[in-house]
């Protein structure tokens, strides 16, 4: 990428003269640097700044305060570096969606036939050869209309303009809703960053370089940057490299963290160096864009010869970052093809998902081929009236001189059986579609749905089951300690601090300070008499919680314990369930490990547990058993969650960090404690609701089964006296798995229609059970599944499912990326909004085509009957085509706009194989038809 240096953004030339003597280094110095990789660009680091306190210090920034925020310092920054905005691909103008609405075949038919109609209406035979050409039943033009015999021509012109007009109006409101929706999704992204020292969320578009931003497990990097300091940290760089490994970065080893990649485990800090354009991923896509034209041309030429759209085209919804296609890396053209492969796949999966798009397409092929042999026949049969009756029964001969007015017979004839095609082919059945769709996404907004996917939003509608999280789905997310166990006693609330030994709770003070992210805090409440506002992890705010319950403060703590000072810290993950953090004694005599985590997990590696007299006790398996069953299954069936807190010492040599299995071992427990995290008080109606709908709700969680079952029973997932299944995630892998460990679809159909609590769950066992449902075959019908998820690891499941949903509070940005719809509250009950918003759509589109296929049914037997008897239409062309644009524009927004009811959860999903039209509605089209036949044919023939 050494040539992408010559080509560097417009933007930035005016001020790469003149900012030198405000910053220390260029714009084309740090994408230089940002290029660099692993110990290349430390080597750099350390001959050109000497180490990134330099380049900060180069930056006018503070690696622990950051930024000021001053206004005319964020614009001076602006104008050296750029800002974090990698611009949209241009929108199609309108005249180029009027072309692209002038490509349809039957309108072009049209178009040709109405040039020809109005051409030969000007031409009459002269005096005596008028006569001479014979008279066909209800000619041309009566004799009174003679003068005006172009206004058809000139009408059916009119009304394909018309036509053309409000496609193209149509798919420009639709794009700019579209742009709409990612000018929203873009706002909701927000980055932590430290300015003034404060810790901050920003819109990613507001970072510029030189901010210390704070990145943790589960961020999209908005920006390329240079890492200060990093706890465990390791990026998945697979967007840029294609490679899939986890990189692990370090200050000493590989300390450049590039834009578009993912933090997969760990957190830290870095300094922004390159944003928007200069960023790698802006690099990256001004590549791109440069071939952007020949790339349009290709797909193009792929659709004609009905190859499959360019995969670009398919990823738009999900934002720039996702149209960087993979750089080449040495197994590049390997790689590049994996993820091609890849990338089809996916493609091919959303494609199919929409049960309503493909039962719709079916329908207008049907319809289409009907209408098609319609026209024909009425073409076939005024044609041979005309010619029988002109040559036959009038006995007349064919004279040049009449040709014109033979052709414009047959002209007028083609245009009738064109007329007849467009009226039966079903052509406003997209635009309602879109219509449909459009206002559900809109509103499905002030219902805290952000659709990012389109069809997601009907899919939701024939949902058969919705595998949720607990946390901050079901329940409330917020956590607070109710119950402990300190020093040999179960306390069923909260100790005063006089209750505990001194020694004890020192030590459980500096553990919950120290081994927690320093980014969650408890702030004061923003209205007076309020709740305090609980800041970050919320787990880790219940034990901050408890701090400041026990009359002492986390602050003055990490104050004196900088994040600079944690010489070693072990991430919480979704294997590990824990959370350690190592410090080095103050004497240098050795060092104090921290650790908290899931207490049957923590409490299995204590080999000792500190008793009354706050002194360490030997802690036998058998002590734990009994410590199991008298205080954490009694805390766990109240339904709430257990955190052992833990620590041990470590003296004489330094041991080996990396060796995790040693160092999280031998640990003295501190305490366990019962954090409470309350129901929320509208989900057990909310999924009352599902249920009456015919929706099976489980819950996937990584909480304690006696936790999870006493929470379920609350929700109403489990009903007393219900032969109903709940697991944990290793009794459910031993009960789907065989000898070798594979999973089978034949176990796992035993397992998964009476499971509704999975417990101790693991991303991995969440796409099992996903998986496994939507490849079932039980029951006759494949499942629909609806899914929600958090964290990084969820992304698989989230892809898998027909809907994936993602938190937009607690959510990561790797689970929003992977999601089709964002939950903007992080609330269940939104789940149920989308099934209304996805069941109305089918039924607005299901009142669209039965009020249309009366009007088709009608329109095409009129003109076929009326062809077949009287030798005309007794519809003109142009009347019929108005009738179908007023059918198909204003009848769409009538009948796809209607809001939904709670009705629409009162019966079973339709199910994937229910025709679209049901027997209701085929008796509601073919009643209306015979009426409206019976008035019509009465006025012609009566």
């Amino acid at each position: 990428m050494a040539n992408n240096t010559a080509d560097h953004p417009p933007g930035n030339s005016v001020a790469e003269g003149n900012h030198d003597a405000e910053f220390g280094c260029t714009v084309m110095d740090l994408r230089e640097l940002m290029e660099l990789r692993s110990t290349e660009a430390v080597t750099k680091i350390r001959d050109t700044y000497g180490d990134v306190q330099g380049i900060c210090r180069r930056l006018k920034t503070s690696p622990v305060e950051g930024l000021s925020g001053n206004p005319t310092d964020l614009e001076k920054r602006h104008a050296a570096f750029g800002r974090n905005f990698i611009p949209p691909k241009k929108p199609k103008t309108f005249l180029q969606l009027v072309w692209e609405a002038l490509q349809d075949v039957t309108l072009i038919i049209l178009e040709i036939a109405a040039i020809i109609s109005l051409g030969l209406s000007f031409y009459h035979p002269q005096g005596d050869d008028s006569n001479a050409c014979g008279q066909a039943s209800g000619g041309v033009e009566d004799e009174g209309e003679s003068q005006a015999g172009w206004i058809e021509g000139a009408a059916i012109l009119f009304s394909v303009i018309i036509v053309v007009l409000v496609t193209a109006f149509n798919d420009w409101s639709k794009e700019k809703q579209f742009r709409g929706l990612q000018s929203r999704i873009e706002q909701e992204q927000k980055f932590t960053v430290i300015r003034k020292g404060q810790v901050i969320q920003i819109p990613v578009a507001e970072i510029v370089v030189g901010d210390i931003a704070q990145i943790k497990y589960g961020d999209l990097l908005p920006a390329d940057g240079i890492l200060i300091q990093g706890n465990d940290l390791k990026i998945d760089e697979s967007s840029l490299t294609g490679e899939s490994d986890q990189v692990k970065k370090s200050l000493e080893k590989d300390p450049m963290l590039l834009s578009g990649t993912h933090v997969m485990e760990g957190s830290g800090r870095m300094v922004v160096t390159a944003i928007g354009l200069n960023s790698q991923t802006g690099i990256i896509f001004t590549l791109l864009g440069a071939g952007g034209e020949e790339e349009e041309k290709k797909v193009k030429k792929g659709k004609k010869q009905g190859a499959p759209e360019n995969r670009n085209k398919a990823k738009t919804q999900d934002g720039i970052a996702l149209e960087i296609q993979p750089l080449k890396s040495e197994e590049g053209a390997e790689c590049e093809e994996k993820e091609e492969k890849e990338v089809k796949k996916v493609n091919v999966t959303k494609k199919e998902k929409s049960v309503l798009q493909g039962k719709l397409t079916r329908l207008a092929v049907q319809i289409g081929k009907a209408g098609l042999i319609m026209s024909a026949v009425t073409v076939i049969i005024l044609i041979l009236y005309f010619v029988i009756d002109t040559f036959g029964v009038q006995g007349r001969e064919w004279k040049a001189e009449c040709t014109p007015i033979y052709i414009q017979y047959f002209v007028k004839f083609f245009i009738i059986g064109v007329t007849v095609l467009v009226v039966a082919v079903p052509e406003g059945l997209p635009l309602a579609v879109t219509i449909s769709l459009a206002y559900s996404v809109k509103k499905m907004m002030k219902d805290n749905n952000l659709v990012r996917h389109l069809d997601a939003c009907e899919t939701m509608g024939n949902a058969t089951a919705i595998c949720s999280d607990k946390t901050g789905t079901l329940t409330m997310n917020r956590m607070t300690v109710v119950q402990a166990y300190i020093g040999d006693t179960h306390y069923k609330k909260v100790p005063e601090p006089e209750a505990i030994k001194p020694e004890t709770l020192e030590l459980m003070v500096n553990s919950i300070s120290i081994n927690s992210a320093y980014t969650t805090k408890i702030l004061p409440p923003e209205q007076e008499g309020g709740l305090p506002r609980h800041v970050g992890n919320k787990t880790e705010c219940a034990l901050l919680g408890l701090v400041l319950e026990l009359k002492r403060d986390y602050q003055p703590i990490r104050d004196e314990v900088p994040e600079e000072k944690l010489y070693k810290v072990y991430t919480f993950n979704s294997s590990r369930k824990s959370m350690s953090t190592v410090l080095k004694n103050a004497d240098g005599s050795g060092f104090r490990m921290y650790s908290k985590g899931a207490s049957e997990i923590v409490l299995r590696k204590c080999s000792y547990i500190l008793d009354a007299a706050g002194q360490p006790r030997v802690f036998k398996p058998k002590d734990r058993d009994e410590m199991v069953r008298k205080v954490i299954e009694p805390m766990a069936c109240d339904g709430l969650r257990t955190i052992c807190i833990a620590t041990r010492e470590f003296k004489g040599e330094e041991p080996n960090w990396d060796n995790e299995a040693e160092i999280l071992n031998d640990l003295t427990c501190i305490c366990v404690v019962g954090i409470e995290d309350p129901v929320r008080p509208e989900v057990p109606e909310a999924i009352s609701k599902c249920q009456r709908a015919g929706i099976t709700v489980r819950m996937v969680t990584g909480d304690n089964i006696n936790t999870a079952r006493a929470i379920a029973t609350k929700c109403g997932i489990l009903q007393p006296g219900e032969d109903f299944l709940c697991l944990e995630g290793k009794e459910f892998n031993q009960q789907i798995r065989n000898d070798k460990g594979e999973v089978e679809q034949d176990r796992l159909d035993k397992v998964w229609p009476k499971l509704r609590v999975l417990a101790r769950s693991s991303p991995t066992d969440k796409h099992t059970l996903v998986k496994g449902i939507i490849d079932s075959t039980v029951g006759g019908t494949r499942q629909v599944v609806a899914v929600t998820g958090d964290g990084t690891n969820d992304g698989p499941a989230l892809k898998k499912a027909d809907v994936g949903f993602a938190m937009g509070i607690a959510g990561t940005d790797v689970a929003k990326e992977a999601s089709d719809i964002i939950l903007t509250d992080d609330n269940f009950t939104s789940i149920v909004k989308a099934v209304m918003w996805g069941r109305n759509v089918y039924d607005s589109i299901s009142k669209f085509l039965q009020f249309q296929l009366t009007v088709n049914v009608v329109a095409v037997i009129v003109a076929f009957t009326g062809a077949c008897i009287t030798q005309d239409s007794p519809l003109k062309a142009v009347q019929m085509l108005w009738v179908n644009l007023i059918m198909d524009t204003l009848a769409s927004l009538a009948l796809a706009t209607e809001p939904p009811t709670e009705a629409l959860l009162l019966r079973k999903p339709y199910g994937r194989n229910k025709p679209l039209i049901s027997r209701t509605m085929m008796k509601n089209i073919l009643g209306h038809a015979v009426y409206q036949l019976t008035v019509t044919f009465t006025l012609l023939f009566a």
